[in-house]
């Protein structure tokens, strides 16, 4: 009798040990991550102080955002020309993109709040009479990782530390940052492991994937002091398959209420290390991942000069041209972008096919395109639609050309009395 059950127990074992192995490997190919907010470029000011009043809840909150709209548009003027301006409110709402509420507080009549402005590039650009070009980096890929409680990871859940980097507009820095969501493969192929893992062909396959030149680690531990009390950050800012670091700070606020902001402040004191180190020269592209190791097929021996060659015409194989696959890194602000730059691609002459692989709405997204051809023939056909194009290993990162300011109306000459 008490061998009767094993028969039963031993399948349903078997049974609940491999529903527990599958779903963890659905956990872990699941999105786990923070897809990116917008990288459109916006200029932004950040830090806009306001305290309005009104009849009522609503008309204080609306008189504080124009309010938020003129302090930022003088604040932004005075950053890029050196002398602060101003705008009528009909003109600021024609060029401000967006609010961001930083903090705020409502009561029934008054408004408290600090908020970011984000102003179109091109518009203000305009106005203010500077260039809307942004020179930018080769694209990096953000591996962030957050060590906390002794367990360091990447994309494996969701961790404060990549929510700030995915709130961090990178449209404003010079670093072209692309920011995985933590989707489909994601927590596996980065993951906290791979800071120490230099092999350079790893890393190729891998950058390649998602449309990158190389890699940044920004990486925080984060020390609580006791629970709800004061946190430490210590925040360190790598880069490379090395992960050679470029700078190391800490940060502290005094409850876990302010972890967000501490983790904001965090990501902006990294990009000015690695926005220095651009301009230093420090921060470029490993020249061993876009190494391309030479064919391991044996040349065949040349003929010796004046020898007769027989080439039967029934071994000669036919031509058969194949496509190349490569790997085009694109904005995609909306769902909308994402099938226009497909069928955009879909027009170049040579072009088989233009397949989204990896999306990121609001980011920076790859799409798989096949090319009778090669990159710089791709890259050459491109420009010449109106794309800019910056050329990597196997990649390509393309933008829509900014347009070209309106040329300004010229003072007719005045007519000639007859005479």
């Amino acid at each position: 009798m008490r061998f009767a059950h094993r028969p039963v127990a031993m399948p349903l074992a078997i049974a609940l040990a491999i529903a527990g192995v599958g779903g963890l490997a659905i956990a872990q190919t699941a999105s786990r991550g923070v897809a990116p907010v917008d990288s459109s470029g916006s200029l932004e000011v950040s830090g806009v102080t306001v305290d309005v009043a009104g009849k009522d809840a609503d008309s204080a909150r609306q008189g504080g955002w124009r309010v938020a709209q003129r302090k930022g548009w003088a604040l932004l003027s005075q950053r890029l020309t050196g002398r602060s301006t101003s705008l009528s409110d009909s003109a600021l709402d024609s060029i401000v993109t967006g609010i961001v509420v930083e903090d705020e507080q409502i009561a029934a009549n008054r408004y408290v709040a600090r908020l970011g402005v984000l102003f179109s590039r091109a518009r203000a650009g305009e106005i203010l009479g500077v260039g809307n070009a942004l020179v930018r980096s080769p694209p990096m890929l953000v591996v962030p990782i957050e060590a906390s409680g002794g367990t360091q990871t990447v994309f494996e859940r969701a961790t404060p530390w990549q929510a700030a980097w995915a709130r961090f507009r990178t449209g404003n820095s010079a670093v072209d940052y692309v920011r995985p969501a933590g989707s489909g493969p994601d927590s596996l192929l980065l993951n906290a492991g791979q800071q120490g893992r230099t092999g350079r062909g790893w890393w190729r396959t891998t950058l390649e994937q998602y449309g990158a030149r190389d890699v940044v680690f920004p990486e925080v531990r984060l020390y609580r002091q006791w629970p709800g009390g004061p946190i430490i950050g210590s925040f360190r800012a790598g880069y490379g398959p090395d992960n050679r670091e470029i700078s190391r700070f800490s940060l502290r606020v005094e409850s876990s209420d302010g972890l967000p902001a501490l983790l904001d402040a965090g990501v902006r004191r990294i990009d000015e290390a690695y926005q220095r180190a651009l301009r230093s020269g420090i921060l470029r592209p490993d020249a061993l991942l876009s190494f391309v190791p030479p064919s391991a097929t044996p040349p065949e021996d040349d003929p010796a000069p004046g020898e007769d060659i027989a080439i039967d015409a029934e071994t000669i194989a036919p031509v058969v041209s194949t496509a190349e696959t490569i790997n085009i890194q694109f904005d995609t602000p909306s769902a909308a972008a994402v099938s226009q730059s497909e069928a955009a691609l879909r027009t170049v002459p040579g072009v088989r096919s233009a397949v989204t692989s990896s999306l990121a709405l609001g980011g920076v997204s790859v799409m798989r395109v096949a090319y009778d051809g090669n990159i710089a023939g791709l890259a050459a056909a491109l420009q010449a639609r109106g794309w800019q194009v910056d050329q990597g290993a196997g990649t390509l990162r393309i933008r829509r050309a900014a347009p070209s300011p309106p040329p300004q109306p010229q003072a007719a000459p005045e007519p000639t009395p007859d005479q």
